[in-house]
């Protein structure tokens, strides 16, 4: 339907929903097709200007053209194509607006707000989902209420209206948009912003660090490049073994045989999930060789850019998290906490005990222990979470 004329009479039945659904998506097909006969000498600025004004990304772009997103971005500036800042009216327009909701587009002429004074950037969670709990919105609305209290200005971005930090009156500047690098480095260069704090957002800003640190934007705490090593899975393990910090047995892998190889030599059961990943999404425990092969497939799909990584499943374990603040790699703050269960509850449906309950001194001075020697070696600075299998006095 999308590449051919639609009938009449099914143009009849189709609700006005559907029509515009259909006519947005003929021109982001037709719109593609342009795009990919053409390349970074030959576009004109007016194809491009639309493709923005459709919705296409400087990602999307980029592979049409067969640029990178980097190229795709300079390629849209040189040709002075630039989004618009919008406020979000609340009043119907029987008043001027003046509440704080701004959103950027392309279909725009100016902006509706000026850009003066400078401040403090900080990214909340996004939607709400497995692996991004309401916890980070009560860090982003204890982070935005300090630097307040500093009397620094905040520019708060969120596309989640169900939080406490998308209320108009917690920050000077509210974007309702999405937490992508494009809208991300858009709003910062706008704004002219003096930092970005990503650290309370939870995965989704924390996936940002590192490319937004590559594109110039400064960012706030521990150094992005630290966050990309954490980030890593064997280059964190190569670290954790440098400390002689225990960790279960683990592997990353890319091919079904490698897991089931993995998984025989360690034994059943295993834990499935994908690299870069935090919390719930596509994890799950794996007791035979047909599940892995239908969770592994699973993963692979979550996260196509990294391996699969499989743990050894600890059984019979207990899981200790640890809750902490550093200062330049030195822990100033710290909350030990037990959850209820048998670890394999996945954090935000467990239940948690504060202090712990259960857990030896033995136990628990080797998660301290570890705890320090961890955020020296990240040199982190500002809050962060390790979460630990505590049987008997093992920790892993």
């Amino acid at each position: 339907a999308l590449d051919n004329e639609v009938p009449v009479d099914v143009i009849h039945k189709l609700t006005a929903i559907d029509k515009w659904f259909l006519y947005k998506m003929r021109g982001i097909v037709n719109m593609e097709k342009i795009l990919k006969e053409l390349n970074s000498e030959t576009v004109p600025e007016e194809t491009l200007r639309r493709a923005k004004q459709i919705g296409f990304s400087d990602r999307q772009i980029g592979k049409c053209l067969r640029l990178t997103e980097v190229q795709s971005h300079q390629l849209r500036l040189r040709k002075n194509i630039v989004p618009w800042v919008k406020q979000i009216d609340t009043l119907a327009a029987e008043y001027p607006a003046v509440t704080n909701y701004l959103y950027i587009t392309y279909n725009g002429q100016e902006h509706d707000v000026k850009f003066d004074d400078c401040g403090v950037m900080v990214l909340g969670c996004g939607p709400y989902h497995i692996g991004s709990s309401v916890e980070f919105d009560w860090c982003a609305v204890s982070s935005i209420r300090t630097l307040r209290q500093l009397g620094n200005k905040t520019v708060v971005v969120n596309c989640n209206p169900e939080t406490v930090s998308t209320d108009f009156d917690e920050c000077d500047r509210l974007y309702f948009e999405e937490l992508s690098l494009e809208r991300i480095l858009d709003i910062y260069q706008y704004e002219g912003c003096s930092g970005c704090i990503i650290s309370v957002g939870g995965q989704i800003p924390n996936n940002l660090a590192v490319p937004l640190h590559q594109r110039g934007v400064k960012i706030l705490g521990t150094n992005p490049l630290q966050i990309g090593q954490a980030e890593d899975r064997a280059v964190f393990s190569a670290v954790l073994d440098e400390l002689r910090v225990a960790q279960a047995p683990w592997k990353a892998v890319s091919t079904l045989k490698d897991a089931v190889e993995f998984a025989s030599s360690v034994s059943y059961p295993c834990l499935l999930r994908p690299s870069y990943v935090l919390s719930g999404s596509a994890m799950n425990v794996v007791f035979t060789e047909e599940e892995m092969k239908k969770f592994l497939a699973e993963a692979t799909r979550v996260s196509q850019d990294h391996p699969v990584v499989l743990t050894k499943f600890i059984e019979d374990a207990r899981e200790v998290e640890m809750d902490a603040v550093a200062k330049a790699g030195r822990v100033v703050s710290h909350a030990v906490s037990e959850h209820v269960e048998d670890a394999g509850v996945h954090s935000g449906d467990a239940t948690l005990m504060l202090p712990t309950q259960t857990i030896s001194q033995g136990a628990l001075e080797k998660v301290k222990d570890a705890t320090k020697k961890i955020a020296n070696a990240f040199a982190i600075s500002g809050p962060f979470n390790v979460q630990f299998l505590v049987r008997g006095n093992d920790v892993l």
